[in-house]
Order: C-alpha cells, then structure tokens, then sequence
C-alpha cells in the first residue's frame, strides 16, 4: 500500500511540476532575456525540479502525510519561493540551514558569518510567507 501511495505521489508531483516546465518553454523569459532586462529578479522557474520535488515531499511530510490539500500546498510553496529567491540563494541559504546545527568550531563557518544569517532570515522570511498563501488556516 505505501509503494503504490509513493508512486502516486510522485506521478502526480511530475504532472505538477511539468506544468512549470511547459510554462518557461511556451513563452516565460529565458535566461538571457531575463538576464539583460533584470538580473537581480529571480526566475520562477530556474529551480531543478529535483529540488521541487525534495522540497514538495519534505514539506508534506512535515503538515501530516499526503493528500491532495498537502500536496498542492506544498507546490504552491515552492514556487512562492521561488519568486522570492534565486536558485542560488534557496540553495545557499538551505546549505548554511542544514549545516548551522553543526556543533563546536565546525558549525561556526556555517552559523556565524554575516551572508549564512541574511540568507537563513530571507528564506525563513519566504517560507512563512509561502505558507500563509499556500495554506488554509
């Protein structure tokens, strides 16, 4: 029964996320265009979808399982992320999140520095924004 419910997950997060896919070929910017016209805006849709769908699964699991509210909320998530962030800076500031609980002087490169704080409050900041969008209270 849980390998069939993980294959419908995953089934449905591809169907989910090849949306985004379809969107960026059928007319969002491209790198370049977004590149020359602003090149601190974010892209939406530059975000692996391996990331996406690590991110969608660990965000399920952490609001109660899967069903169809937790899943499309987590989606919804994700990309309210990603207009808030680059892929550099989501992926930088989840390295310095993961990493800050290092404990001693091997934490301290990953907890003390100026840019792991900025960017562990901007994305803390995203994320409780995404989550009062994507989520009915």
């Amino acid at each position: 029964m849980s390998i069939m419910k993980n294959t419908l997950l995953i089934t449905a997060l591809l169907a989910l996320l090849s949306g985004c896919a379809a969107t960026q070929q059928n007319g969002s910017p491209t790198d370049t265009d977004a590149t020359a016209s602003n090149a601190s805006a974010p892209l939406p849709n530059d975000y692996p979808t391996r990331d996406r769908v690590d991110y969608v699964l660990e965000c399920v699991a952490k609001h109660g399982g899967l069903n169809y509210i937790n899943q499309y909320a987590c989606g919804c998530k994700i990309d309210k992320i990603a207009e808030q962030l680059s892929f550099a800076e989501y992926e930088s500031a989840r390295t310095f999140v993961q990493m800050q609980k290092t404990p001693g002087e091997n934490g301290a490169p990953f907890r003390d520095p100026q840019q792991s704080k900025d960017l562990r409050a901007k994305l803390k900041a995203a994320e409780a924004n995404a989550e009062q969008q994507c989520f009915v209270k």
